[in-house]
């Protein structure tokens, strides 16, 4: 008994970390360039990290598992784009996020866009490929309705 209980505790212990290797960029200049090079969209992550309680149960439910984790590091750069209530942030990262929910038309968290940054006359321009929010059913209804985003722009 001891034994499966110790296996159990490894094998959760290996998916958590999992989930926890992705990187979310905060600077969209570096994310663009990565999907540039890499040829994948990026995923636009608004949220209110310390306040906004979908956006909690969104991270928790969808983007903080394994099954995420793995869908992510093959489909999508990721960008946390955050409107915290008690968390400092640089001027210049309140000014980019800002512009994007604007650009966006972002009036609710949490919101995530999916788009693809093309380049015409030295600007950067993001074609939208679709959004969605938070999603009941965990992350398998997540996941299904972000991939339909991304073949129908295929």
């Amino acid at each position: 008994m001891k034994k499966l209980a110790i296996t159990l505790l490894l094998v959760l212990g290996s998916l958590t970390i999992q989930a926890q290797d992705l990187t979310w960029h905060t600077d969209m200049k570096k994310a663009t360039e990565m999907s540039k090079k890499s040829k994948k969209p990026l995923l636009l992550f608004f949220t209110g990290s310390d306040w906004c309680g979908w956006c909690i149960r969104l991270q928790k439910e969808v983007l903080k598992t394994p099954d995420f984790a793995k869908w992510a590091k093959k489909n999508v750069i990721l960008v946390e784009l955050d409107f915290p209530r008690k968390t400092a942030q640089t001027p210049e990262i309140q000014k980019q996020n800002m512009e994007l929910q604007q650009a966006l038309g972002v009036r609710g968290y949490p919101t995530v866009w999916f788009v693809k940054p093309t380049t015409k006359d030295g600007k950067v321009n993001l074609e939208q490929l679709g959004s969605t929010g938070y999603v009941a059913g965990g992350p398998n209804a997540w996941l299904a309705g972000a991939d339909g985003i991304l073949k129908q722009k295929k």
